[in-house]
Order: structure tokens, then C-alpha cells, then sequence
């Protein structure tokens, strides 16, 4: 990517620019030697090895001039001058040319052009036939075989929702011409061919005999209808005889099959309840044997 021009506000209008390699992330400055004049609302293209910067705007008023630059000898080749100078412009690159077109000068808007071709480094103007209103700050796009403004306005005051096709071969570009509606041309319908319908085959039927084996009686072979071809004339459609529908006989539903009645099961027998342990007899305990009361002793 190559950037050059410009302004900012510690230098103003700038003549030095940049190339960026996304590969290396890196810049590398451009040459100033044969620089143009510094300058800033002027316009680049590439023309597939060479950026060619014109016009714009600087000390001095508004250029009418320009340079080439070749990144391959990172050199400067100075544009010869065109006819008017200008700012806010538009450039396109038109694979041999480069076209430039509306924008400011010290005129004001204007609504004319040039074609420069570097490899003749000249210009040739662009017909005003037909050309959009004066504009600036518009837009513009090369197509592969027409450039298209649009937009812009004056003075930044006015602004249009207009613009305008110049072809660089032959001037601008014709007036549309409207397109006339095709009619469609009445055709004859055409006719479905009918279907041959087979003859209905008789049914051999066995008569039984005592005397010989019963003998099946030739089926008759049905032979189809030719196929009549019918012609569609202009003056109608003929109408086509509707095949006859089939009307399919619904089956029969199926008997369901009757419920079965779930058998109850049987009651589950209650168990037996264990008998209570009989409590231990009541054991009498033994009498206390008493102890014998002594015998007083004889008073004296």
C-alpha cells in the first residue's frame, strides 16, 4: 500500500508519502527526489506499476499537475500539465488511462474532465455533451468500459442526487433508448394425443363333458386402436376428450378380535400367625428360716 500527500496541522500540505508490506508489517518512506509540489485533496490511481498522483491543492492555489511514482526504482516522474487545475476531484484508471473529472477550482465547481495517458504523457478532454451538472466532493467508479459519477455538490451547500455515465471510446454514453415490452404471440394450444383403449377380452369358459376332457375355448386377443394424430389449426384449440377416472374400491377393515376379559388373579393365602410361647411357671421362693430369739438371762 502506497500512501503519499496530504495535510496535517504542524506541517500542512505534505509531499512525502509511505509504502506498507503487510508481510513484514513494516514502512518504508518514498522517495522525495523529483517530488510533485506538496500538496492535499489531489488523487491517486494505480495503473499496475505506477501510482500517478494529480492535482489538488497547496501554497500557491490549485495544481494542474502531477507525477508518477515506480516503487520498483522508488523514482518520481513529473505528468505533463493539464489544461485547469483542480481539487475534490475524481480519478479513475481505465486499464490505459486515467480520467479525471469534475471538482473546485479558482472558478469554482466545474463539470469538465481530461483522459491522460502515460504512456504519450498526454491529456485529451472529455466532451461536456450530456455531462452531469458542476459538482465536487462526488464519487466515481470505472465499470471495465464506462465511469460513473455520482453525488456531490456545491460548495458544500447544495448537494445532488444525480449523476452521470461517460464512455471513453466514443464520448458519453448514448440516452437509454426504452426497451419496447415483447408481445407475446398467440401459439395453438397443443393437443394431447389419446390414449388407444384396449378391446374388453371374452372369458374362456370350461363346459364339463362325460365323454371327453373339458377343452378351454382360444381367448380372443385384443388388438389396439391406432393413435390419431390431431393437428392444432390457428383458428381454435380443439378440446382434449378427459381420460376417465378410476374409482378405486376402499377395502374392507378388518374384524377387530374380540376383548379377552383379564382373569383375576387368585387371593394370596394369609399366613399362619406363630403360637405365643407359654410364660415360665411362677416358682414359689422358700421361706426365710427365722432365727431363734435367745433366751433372756435370769435376773438376779
Amino acid at each position: 500500500m502506497i500512501i503519499w500527500g496530504g495535510y496535517n496541522q504542524f506541517s500542512g500540505t505534505l509531499d512525502t508519502g509511505g509504502r506498507y508490506d503487510p508481510g513484514t508489517n513494516s514502512w518504508t518512506a518514498t522517495s522525495t527526489l523529483n517530488v510533485p509540489t506538496a500538496r492535499s485533496e489531489h488523487t491517486a490511481v494505480w495503473s499496475g506499476n505506477e501510482m500517478i498522483v494529480w492535482g489538488g491543492g497547496g501554497v500557491g492555489g490549485i495544481f494542474n499537475t502531477g507525477g508518477r511514482y515506480n516503487p520498483g526504482i522508488d523514482g518520481w516522474i513529473a505528468t505533463s500539465d493539464a489544461p485547469f487545475g483542480r481539487a475534490g476531484h475524481t480519478a479513475v484508471w481505465t486499464d490505459n488511462e486515467m480520467i479525471v473529472w469534475g471538482g473546485s477550482s479558482d472558478f469554482g465547481e466545474s463539470n469538465t474532465g481530461g483522459r491522460y495517458n502515460p504512456s504519450t504523457d498526454s491529456w485529451i478532454t472529455t466532451s461536456t455533451t450530456n455531462a452531469p451538472s458542476i459538482r465536487t466532493a462526488h464519487t466515481a467508479v470505472w465499470t471495465g468500459n464506462e465511469m460513473i459519477v455520482w453525488g456531490g455538490g456545491i460548495q458544500l451547500t447544495s448537494y445532488w442526487n444525480s449523476g452521470g455515465r461517460y464512455c471513453a471510446k466514443g464520448g458519453p454514453s448514448p440516452t437509454p433508448t426504452p426497451t419496447p415490452t415483447p408481445t407475446n404471440t398467440p401459439s395453438s394450444t397443443p393437443t394431447g394425443t389419446p390414449t388407444p383403449t384396449a378391446t374388453p377380452t371374452s372369458t374362456a369358459t370350461l363346459t364339463p363333458s362325460p365323454s371327453a376332457t373339458p377343452t378351454a375355448t382360444p381367448t380372443s386377443t385384443a388388438t389396439p386402436t391406432p393413435t390419431a394424430t390431431l393437428t392444432a389449426t390457428p383458428s381454435g384449440s380443439p378440446r382434449i376428450t378427459p381420460t376417465p377416472r378410476f374409482h378405486l374400491t376402499p377395502r374392507p377393515r378388518p374384524t377387530p378380535p374380540p376383548r379377552l376379559t383379564p382373569i383375576p388373579p387368585p387371593p394370596s393365602p394369609r399366613p399362619t400367625p406363630a403360637p405365643r410361647p407359654t410364660p415360665p411357671a411362677h416358682i414359689t421362693p422358700p421361706p426365710t428360716p427365722s432365727s431363734p430369739r435367745p433366751t433372756p438371762a435370769p435376773r438376779p
